[in-house]
C-alpha cells in the first residue's frame, strides 16, 4: 500500500488575485449581506476578511515562500503487496513464456517490479 501526502501552496499571483476578489466579497458583505441577512452577513464578511488576509499574506508576506508542491510517497508494504508482486511476476513470466514479450522487455519489467519492493 502506498500512502501519499500532497501539500500545495498558491503562488503570489494567485494570492493577489484572491485579494482582489476577497475585497469585492468584503464590500458585498458590508453593503448588501449584513443589512439584508444580519448575523449571517456578519459571518459572511468575517470569512471574506479571513480569506482575503490569507491571500494577502500569500501575495505580499515576507515570510511566505511562494508556490510549492510537495509529494511524499511513503511505501508501506503489507503481505498483500507481496502476493500482488508475486502475481505480477507470474503474469510477466507467462507473457514471456508465450513469446508475447521479448527477453529484454521481460528483464526490464521484472527489474521494475522488484525495485518496488
Amino acid at each position: 500500500m502506498r500512502k501519499k501526502r500532497i501539500t500545495y501552496r498558491p503562488g503570489k499571483a494567485q494570492g493577489a488575485f484572491g485579494v482582489v476578489w476577497g475585497s469585492i466579497f468584503i464590500l458585498i458583505g458590508v453593503f448588501v449581506v449584513v443589512p439584508t441577512f444580519g448575523p449571517f452577513g456578519i459571518l459572511w464578511t468575517l470569512m471574506a476578511v479571513g480569506i482575503t488576509a490569507y491571500n494577502g499574506y500569500c501575495a505580499f508576506g515576507k515570510g511566505y515562500a511562494g508556490p510549492e508542491i510537495n509529494i511524499e510517497d511513503n511505501a508501506v508494504h503489507t503481505p498483500d503487496d507481496t502476493r500482488d508482486t508475486e502475481q505480477r511476476l507470474l503474469e510477466l513470466k507467462s507473457l514471456y513464456d508465450r513469446s508475447l514479450i521479448t527477453q529484454e522487455e521481460y528483464e526490464e519489467k521484472r527489474k521494475e517490479i522488484l525495485e518496488e519492493l
